[in-house]
């Protein structure tokens, strides 16, 4: 390990590893279609990623005019389908991250991927731009069952398992990645590029980091 201070570095996916927002916004924007409502801008989903994508879906709904009785099902089969053929078109690692992933290989440290994104998908999107084989492991929000999505500290945990145990930080942009780092007593470090909805300061993270140039050498430090 050559002296460094962690052992596994996990992330979350959307917002934090992978610019997802404009094929997401896309994929609600077909679905609103098909319901006959006006499409949102990539500002207006992008405070809405973070809890998966029926969460997403309903969020877009509620904004354009609410939650269809009977017809969610449909809409949110048809958000999935859409989404899935076109997930990396416009989807792309942020800047800065192939070379801190380069670098934590370099020193040893498993990294690994904790998203509220279907695993399917998250494996389907990390496979895409080439990144699924750099992960130990990837775990999604359907992984653990039915309540042990982020904000539980249960995938973290499940994460460590994997990764064969050791000091961890985790690396994400929503509340919800804070609040299951804290509740898992790992080190959160909260990305201020990331799809907040918020200033980066009243998320509670342990750390901030302006861009994945700064994640190795703020690491070695603690």
């Amino acid at each position: 390990m050559n002296g460094f201070p962690f052992a596994i570095v996990g992330f979350d996916l959307d917002g934090t590893l992978v610019d997802t927002a404009a094929d997401l916004t896309a994929g609600v924007n077909h679905a609103l279609g098909l319901a006959g409502r006006s499409p949102l801008t990539v500002d207006q989903v992008r405070p809405m990623i973070g809890l998966g994508g029926r969460h997403m879906l309903e969020q877009g709904l509620r904004a354009t005019g609410g939650v269809p009785d009977g017809d969610f099902e449909r809409l949110f089969g048809a958000f999935l389908k859409a989404y899935e053929a076109n997930i990396a078109v416009h989807s792309r690692p942020f800047p800065g991250l192939i070379a801190a992933l380069d670098r934590l290989d370099a020193l040893g440290v498993h990294t690994a991927v904790v998203t509220n994104k279907t695993e399917r998908l998250a494996r389907v999107l990390l496979g895409a731009l080439g990144l699924a084989e750099r992960m130990a492991t990837i775990i999604g929000g359907d992984t653990m069952g039915s309540g042990n999505a982020k904000p539980s500290p249960a995938p973290i945990a499940e994460m460590i398992a994997r990764c064969g145990g050791g000091r961890a930080a985790f690396v994400g942009d929503s509340i919800y990645d804070v609040m299951a780092a804290k509740s898992a007593g790992v080190t959160s470090i909260l990305v201020g590029f990331g799809f907040l909805d918020r200033a980066a300061d009243a998320y509670g993270a342990d750390h901030v980091i302006a861009d994945f140039d700064a994640l190795v050498p703020l690491l070695e430090t603690l």
